[in-house]
């Protein structure tokens, strides 16, 4: 037996709404209704240039923090007379 959208949601703390929405699109998505659609390779390569950019200004502000972080520590560091 297989559980219910609403228990489901129960037990993982979601609203009960959530586990049959999933079911529906999946089974449209599946018989090519609503919401499902083709991706041109012009889409595919915006998507991944996309991806592609949200990780390299992830690192870039990881790599400034860091920074901004040694730089206090060694003016922390530093006594105030070689400064």
């Amino acid at each position: 037996m297989e559980p219910s959208g609403e228990m489901t949601a129960k037990v993982l703390g979601i609203p009960t709404a959530s586990p049959s929405n999933r079911v529906r699109t999946s089974k449209q998505r599946q018989l090519g209704g609503e919401g499902s659609r083709q991706v041109t390779p012009w889409q595919m390569e915006l998507a991944r240039l996309r991806a592609e950019l949200a990780r390299a200004t992830m690192v870039g502000d990881t790599a400034k923090r860091a920074a901004e972080s040694f730089a206090q520590e060694v003016l922390q560091s530093t006594p105030v007379s070689a400064r």
